[in-house]
């Protein structure tokens, strides 16, 4: 039997996420809510504390889609319904695991059935469990990008349409959609942030004494959990009734003229483009108002509107943190009149007066809980889940694990200052040569789940894909043995054939910088630096794992360990100091550990080594020769390669072309490596046939590839 959730009016702080959750639970149409925040911070369990809020729903009894008994779906796949047949459910979360399949999620239809019967045969998916309840996507950014985009068209149209091989299957599917994510391990896309109506940042408090509560309670409700429950069972039905009496009094809510004017010049004052955030501020406005009891929106539930639903709008590009500047929001609304003063209504249905509106929340019986002891209302709480209950520790400045301490520089060459990053560009395309089978992405030539046909094979377990062409022809044979009597045509199971289709993949980037002192002249390291970035962009567009490597003085360190964080990398490149010698050898040796690491953990991603150096080897009498010898491991393994040489000057010694053909890839100055560039040299490539014969670990392509 499984263990009743912790309740959501117990949870200490986060009075954001809590109101942003309760928003959604009076009015779905705002659009669904994203939790962005480090680990142990409450994300899960206030997501999962809210079904006990969400009242009883009403269902078609054996309706496998939820439909609703006054209104059922005429496309339901097990309609027609007798709408006078019906009962009631618990409200229910549905949580969607990241490694889940399309199928998993959308439905599956039975090909095989359905070729052979003429029967849609269909098995409902997670799209249509969540039906009338709580879709939870916990690290969403992780979810790959085909299926965010299936679950954010659902939820925008309130349907799921499943088709395959002519067969088509709709059905409702309108949920609360709430995902979490921690920024550490990646970003969402701008495109998939401004589906969510809201966002929220949540951090662990920093006040001892509500660290402490936080404690208290989460040893309480482990220790027994029917009597912590109980203890906050009238708390809770407090903040259930007043979620019913909102959802009552939505329709009578009304929006003037006054309020969308404020919310127009709040989104074109921050210059949000399109109109999303200008319907979703309104929606929530209107929810606002109706969690206080009112049938008027005012300024301050515009306010509050801008602050949950703005922020995720203003990343201009991906390494942009979102935010939302509350002195220029007061700016914007002080140019209009205050709202006329009214007398304040009578509270609408029980738990008005606990204290969870917009600017608090319910923090148990008495004034702090069970423990009798005050909670301030402010910041948000660490994690109560068991997993994540421990709050993170302060930094100690020691490297995390899996990072070396920083390579201590030459004796007598000092370090220089981090130079900033010159203006990215948009770069070329690097690729790995051959086929992978990696996670979906755009960089590399991969077998996918989806992308162009380019064949047929047997199905190796359930069919998902089928070769409608490839099937037809396995079956035609053998219709005269099978006794075929009519039009249709006899299929068995060994038939059926599964498309393969070729589409691209991500790749693992590892950067290897030379941070040593030939390359601290400020103009050049801006300039490398700018190209690293540019690169980290590609990187971030084209979905891949980057890690970067540094060397210098006496060693190389792994400043930033394979991560689908983009912007830490870019974080870490900003602050990359220079000086000493160049101990070549030592970045190569580092990227050859860190990628076998690599590939025993995600052996299906296929890395990517760019090494951005003059090529100058320094360290020691021996170094050029341990150098060649260290890329002439890489390039035994098979590890594709690109040198982005850094040599300046009308002099040059071509360093880094040889460090190239040691590697078994290719060199590409810092001017040749962006786009612009590419026309002329694709028409060279043209002109010269050797140009991939020198070049076996880098792919040309024109710009239409990229």
């Amino acid at each position: 039997m499984s263990r009743a959730p912790f309740p959501f009016t117990a949870v200490v702080g986060q009075d954001d996420l809590r109101l942003a959750l309760l928003l959604n639970a009076v009015s779905p149409a705002v659009g669904g809510v994203l939790v962005r925040g480090e680990k142990g911070t409450a994300k899960s369990t206030a997501v999962r504390a809210l079904t006990a809020l969400l009242p009883a729903v009403e269902v078609v009894s054996g309706c496998r889609f939820s439909c609703a008994p006054a209104a059922p779906d005429p496309d339901c796949p097990d309609g027609p319904h007798d709408t006078a047949s019906g009962g009631t459910r618990p409200a229910r979360i549905v949580e969607l695991p990241i490694g889940a399949s399309e199928d998993r999620l959308v439905g599956a239809l039975d090909i095989e059935r359905a070729l052979a019967e003429g029967v849609k045969a269909f098995e409902p998916g997670l799209l249509a469990d969540a039906h009338r309840g709580i879709l939870y996507v916990d690290e969403v950014n992780l979810l790959h990008d085909h299926l965010v985009d299936v679950l954010l068209d659902a939820a925008a149209m309130g349907a799921s349409n499943v088709e395959r091989e002519g067969v088509s299957v709709r059905h409702a599917a309108r949920f609360l959609l709430v995902g979490t994510m921690n920024p550490e391990e990646g970003e969402l896309r701008p495109q998939l942030l401004d589906r969510f109506g809201l966002t929220v940042e949540v951090a662990a408090s920093r006040d001892p004494q509500q660290r402490v509560e936080v404690i208290r309670r989460r040893l309480a409700f482990e220790d027994a959990p029917a009597a912590f429950a109980a203890q906050w069972a009238d708390d809770e039905g407090a903040v259930r009734a007043r979620v019913v009496a909102a959802r009552t009094l939505l329709p009578r809510v009304r929006i003037e003229d006054r309020s969308l004017l404020q919310i127009a010049a709040v989104c074109a004052g921050f210059e949000v483009d399109g109109m999303r955030a200008d319907i979703v501020m309104a929606r929530t406005a209107t929810a606002l108002a109706a969690w206080a009891g009112r049938t008027d929106v005012r300024k301050e539930d515009v306010r509050q509107a801008a602050l949950l639903a703005l922020p995720h709008r203003r990343r201009r590009n991906p390494f942009d943190a979102p935010g939302l500047d509350e002195e220029k929001l007061d700016r914007i609304l002080d140019g209009f009149p205050d709202d006329e003063p009214e007398p304040e209504p009578e509270p609408e249905g029980p738990g008005d007066g606990d204290g969870d509106g917009p600017e608090g929340g319910p923090e148990g019986p008495g004034d702090g809980g069970p423990d009798g002891g005050g909670v301030p209302p402010q910041g948000g709480g660490p994690e109560e889940t068991g997993t994540d209950g421990t709050p993170e520790p302060p930094s100690t400045g020691e490297p995390a694990p899996g990072e070396s301490a920083p390579a201590p520089a030459a004796a007598g060459a000092p370090e220089q200052a981090a130079v900033g990053a010159a203006e990215p560009f948009r770069t070329r395309m690097l690729s790995v040569p051959g086929l992978g089978e990696g996670a979906a992405g755009r960089r590399s030539r991969a077998r996918t789940a989806h992308g162009r046909t380019t064949g047929s094979q047997r199905p190796r377990g359930q069919l998902t894909k089928l070769h409608l062409a490839a099937t037809v022809r396995a079956a035609a044979p053998h219709q005269l043995a099978r006794g075929r009597s009519g039009p249709g045509l006899v299929v068995r199971r060994d038939d059926l054939r599964q498309a393969t289709r070729e589409g691209r993949e991500g790749n693992l980037v590892l950067f290897a910088v030379d941070a040593s002192g030939s390359m601290a002249a400020r103009q050049r390291m801006s300039a490398v630096k700018g190209a690293v970035l540019s690169l980290l962009l590609d990187a971030y567009q084209r979905r891949d794992k980057v890690g970067l490597i540094t060397f210098r003085g006496a060693g190389a360190e792994l400043a930033l360990p394979p991560t689908s964080s983009v912007d830490a990398a870019a974080a870490r490149l900003e602050l990359l100091p220079t000086g000493g010698r160049t101990p070549l050898a030592a970045g190569l040796l580092k990227a050859h550990e860190t990628l076998r690491i690599e590939r025993l953990r995600d052996p299906s991603r296929r890395p990517l080594l760019v090494v951005v150096t003059d090529g100058r080897a320094t360290a020691g009498p021996d170094a050029v020769p341990l150098a060649a010898r260290a890329a002439r491991l890489l390039a035994g393994e098979g590890t594709a390669s690109v040198v982005v040489d850094c040599e300046t000057g009308p002099v040059r010694l071509g360093l880094a072309g040889r460090l190239a053909a040691d590697l078994g890839g290719t060199a590409v100055t810092l001017e040749g490596l962006r786009a612009d560039a590419l026309a002329g040299l694709v028409k060279d490539m043209r002109t010269d046939g050797r140009a991939d014969r020198r070049a076996p670990g880098f792919h040309h392509t024109d710009r239409r590839a990229a």
